[in-house]
């Protein structure tokens, strides 16, 4: 080993020898001793992914599918989250993270939907994205990661009645559109 070098986009870790605590360096170097110290990376890469939410009951009884799309990343720069990052997925994969991660937001999602109306989902699904965001942001924080966007793409169902839903609402503003020409 001896002297390492790391990018932006990681975190190295040393501990062993001369460390009461690892120290962490994010895109920098650091001087390693061989055989004494123990060197390892963390990725702080953004991470995408896909959170399906499928056959929930909504608070109005109907039955829906949702897709959430999330980027989330471990928190490279608050020094006592990287710590907890390290500890909770340091030696996995993007991709181990990223399991963890969506199974989080996977509950959150669906705990958001079923205290919602249909109509609200899927027409105000920034909202249902804010909602989602706010409620997972501390237990992913925990975890030392921070959740970068959240949006909510797709919202489906296999009844119909979201299609009903917006000739329904269509009818609605073809109404009050002829009344305000009248």
């Amino acid at each position: 080993m001896g002297f390492e070098t790391c990018g932006p986009n990681e975190v190295m870790i040393v501990s062993g020898f001369g460390r009461s605590k690892p120290i962490f360096v994010c895109g920098g170097w650091v001087f390693v001793w061989p055989k004494l110290q123990r060197l390892q990376r963390l990725s702080l890469n953004v991470i995408t992914l896909s959170v399906e939410s499928l056959d929930v009951r909504t608070s109005d009884g109907i039955v829906i599918s949702v897709k959430g799309l999330a980027q989330v990343k471990v928190f490279g720069d608050v020094p006592e989250l990287l710590e907890r990052a390290a500890e909770n997925f340091l030696g996995k994969s993007e991709e181990e993270i990223g399991d963890t991660v969506k199974e989080t937001l996977q509950g959150h999602q669906r705990s958001v939907i079923v205290n919602m109306n249909v109509e609200d989902i899927y027409f105000d699904r920034e909202q249902v994205s804010k909602t989602v965001f706010e409620t997972a942001a501390p237990d992913l924080g925990r975890m030392g990661i921070c959740i970068v966007s959240y949006t909510v793409p797709d919202v489906w169902d296999g009844q119909g009645h979201l299609k009903s839903l917006c000739r329904e609402r269509a009818e609605r503003t073809k109404g009050t559109d002829q009344l305000t020409k009248d």
